[in-house]
């Protein structure tokens, strides 16, 4: 393995994970693997990360920052050429440790290494060009006049997004949720109550040197602030003290609020956060049914069921609008769909230039499927919880209300009044968490409750 330490060796790096994002890969597949292939500092790997991460976030406003201070728009810019801008352009507005006269130097060198011959002047002319215009208190970039372009493109969103949002929340707190999701990711751990305690493990984090408390209102929830390393390698992994799972997602399961003996389907369960939570919340006394169609995603849940020592879980493969032999068995469903991942950007850096509309309405379709068939599941009087991931309305209250327009027998139990775990549910019974409010992914949820009637 090459030891790589020169002050270029994290903007090679970089440079090379977002050409191969170009070529269609994940933005933390790319990094992974142009990791494994150099040795490089703790300190140029946070930034390696820090860049291509950040700049596939920040995509929108980049360009917009070419198109604004270049001869050609950044659509029509060589490839290569508008990558490095665009690291040259990140460091400059969004990295306040690097000196400007650096990112210059550095991204020029590597325009240069990069073999891109006069071009590295325009490199060079178009980043002290930004430098000039920000140093009259202006800002270098540009807004346009209609408010969902204007938040699209300083914050770095597709106007399509911005607009769903709009219409859910008001309009004050909009660039709030998108700054939100602009930032880095924290950590957050469900501890397995079956083994352990918040306190136990919060102690032995902080002795391994992590800033982790208990996460707010939430009963079995962590939270770590900073860089934990290899998470394999902290205390309690190897004993099955904790998952990584995201508070919000945890809170899915205290809506599911399974009772011992009971017998629960997961439709969408891999790779089974949700099901030993689930487990968990049981005593371990009862029947989960993880449900995947494919082999590799079923053998996580069962690695995880059996690294937090629970045995309650079976794991069924198939496709979950097609399984018959769940007529009628089950005490309560949950359906944790596919979906557009829109409250989860932060974690995913790509997502929202992957998803569009239309893929929007291909999940719609996939989602009212799944739902029409968990129907047939539930025993009299069950309950489905329906959760997201994401913050469209298509997916979320307007699929449900459609559902319950269709369905007569089929109403909203809202979550206990005044739960302090479910503070934010509406008296409808939407259970929607916002990030810029409650500090967690964003998440939708709602139990249905069937009438034998």
């Amino acid at each position: 393995m090459t030891s790589t330490h020169s002050p270029l060796a994290a903007r090679k790096l970089a440079f090379v994970a977002l050409r191969d994002i170009d070529k269609g890969a994940f933005a933390d597949v790319a990094l992974e693997r142009n990791l494994r292939k150099v040795t490089l500092s703790p300190a140029d790997r946070r930034l390696a990360t820090e860049l291509i991460y950040g700049i596939v976030r920040r995509q929108r406003t980049l360009d917009t920052l070419i198109d604004q201070l270049g001869k050609r728009r950044a659509d029509q810019q060589p490839a290569d050429l508008r990558r490095i801008l665009h690291l040259g352009f990140y460091q400059l507005r969004y990295l306040e440790h690097v000196p400007d006269h650096a990112v210059v130097d550095t991204t020029v060198q590597l325009a240069k290494h990069q073999q891109l011959g006069k071009l590295s002047g325009v490199v060079n002319g178009m980043l002290r060009q930004y430098i000039r215009l920000q140093a009259t208190g202006d800002d270098p970039l540009q807004l346009p006049i209609d408010k969902a372009s204007a938040l699209g493109i300083l914050h770095s969103y597709p106007d399509w997004i911005v607009e769903a949002w709009q219409q859910l929340v008001p309009a004050t707190e909009v660039a709030s949720l998108c700054e939100w999701f602009n930032q880095v990711p924290k950590t957050d751990l469900r501890v397995n109550r079956l083994r352990t305690t918040v306190d136990q493990v919060v102690e032995v984090l902080i002795a391994h040197g992590l800033a982790a408390s208990p996460q707010g209102t939430n009963p079995d929830g962590i939270r770590i602030v900073g860089p934990t390393g290899n998470i394999r390698q902290l205390p309690g992994y190897d004993e099955g003290w904790w998952m990584v799972q995201d508070s919000s997602a945890q809170l899915v399961s205290y809506l599911v609020d399974p009772q011992p003996g009971e017998t629960i389907i997961d439709a969408c369960a891999a790779p089974g956060g949700k099901t030993t939570h689930l487990a968990e919340l049981m005593g371990d006394h009862g029947r989960v049914l993880g449900c995947d169609r494919t082999s590799s995603r079923l053998n996580k849940i069962r690695q995880n069921a059996k690294r937090l020592k629970l045995t309650s879980i079976e794991t069924i493969m198939g496709d979950s609008r097609e399984h018959p032999e769940f007529k009628g068995i089950a005490d309560r469903v949950l359906l944790d769909v596919p979906c557009s991942g829109l409250g989860t950007l932060h974690r995913h850096a790509d997502a929202r230039w992957r998803q569009t509309p239309d893929s929007i309405t291909n999940l719609t379709t996939l989602q009212r499927e799944l739902l029409d068939s968990a129907v047939d599941w539930v025993k009299p009087n069950g309950v489905i919880i329906y959760s997201t991931c994401t913050l469209h309305p298509d997916e979320n209250q307007t699929l449900i209300q459609s559902f319950l327009n269709a369905h007569p027998n089929w109403t909203i139990q809202p979550p206990v009044p005044n739960s302090p775990i479910f503070p934010f549910a509406t008296e409808q019974g939407w259970a929607t968490v916002w990030p810029h409010k409650q500090d967690m992914d964003g998440f939708f949820m709602v139990k249905l409750q069937h009438s034998a009637s």
